[in-house]
């Protein structure tokens, strides 16, 4: 799509390509490990580009909301994967734009359900 068209922006993805790794370890270790929000406030502010109040947002965002990172990335793994799936079904009559239309016409629905509409779609061809 051309987002990343120079080190900056690149630099960028990665740093929050980082900012979502670190929250899965961020979740993992508050509600598998037992961390303390210090602790986890130090982990953050460690490994991820941010501000000590952003860190503490995040922390306290993840202790209230148990799993949410990790349901962010199942999300992105299946739309990355239902992205390829189309692409390699239609190999040069994939359009990407008209594959991110029928996602947002499909709006908030089950993952399996989107793939079922994504079946559907490319059924039709």
């Amino acid at each position: 799509m051309g987002l990343y068209i120079d080190d900056v922006a690149r630099l960028g993805m990665v740093s929050t390509d980082a900012r979502r790794a670190a929250r899965l370890v961020l979740d993992t270790g508050l509600h598998a490990f037992g961390w303390s929000r210090q602790r986890a406030i130090d982990f953050m502010a460690t490994h991820v580009p941010m501000s000590h109040i952003e860190v503490e947002s995040e922390v306290d965002r993840y202790i209230a909301m148990p799993g949410q990172p990790l349901a962010y990335m199942v999300g992105r793994t299946e739309l990355e994967a239902l992205r390829r799936r189309a692409a390699d079904y239609l190999a040069e009559r994939f359009d990407v734009r008209a594959f991110l239309d029928l996602v947002l016409r499909c709006g908030p629905i089950p993952l399996g359900t989107l793939s079922a509409a994504v079946d559907r779609w490319l059924a039709r061809g």
